[in-house]
């Protein structure tokens, strides 16, 4: 099974990190209220970014790893420049 990381944008702007073995059903969820409360009631939510990262423990550190990162570092992320390539490969490592 293949997992992902995703980024969604709320709409005051803020990106909330997940992970899921699918992004479309995942997001949809969020999108009627269903999952991460940190989402409820935020408004449109629109998928940002999303990447197949493989297995489930390399997503939950990646998702973790991202959470930490500043809104200047995720919206590097989602411009799609290689920041997501060089945190994989850092955790890749680790």
């Amino acid at each position: 099974m293949c997992w992902f990381v995703y980024l969604i944008r709320t709409a005051d702007n803020r990106l909330y990190t997940g992970i899921t073995t699918d992004v479309a059903r995942r997001v949809e969820q969020h999108q009627r209220g269903k999952g991460a409360k940190a989402l409820r009631g935020k408004g449109e939510l629109s998928l940002a970014f999303s990447a197949e990262v493989g297995e489930r423990s390399l997503a939950l550190r990646l998702e973790y790893r991202i959470k930490q990162l500043t809104k200047r570092q995720k919206e590097r992320l989602v411009a799609g420049d290689d920041a997501f390539e060089m945190l994989l490969a850092q955790l890749k490592n680790d």
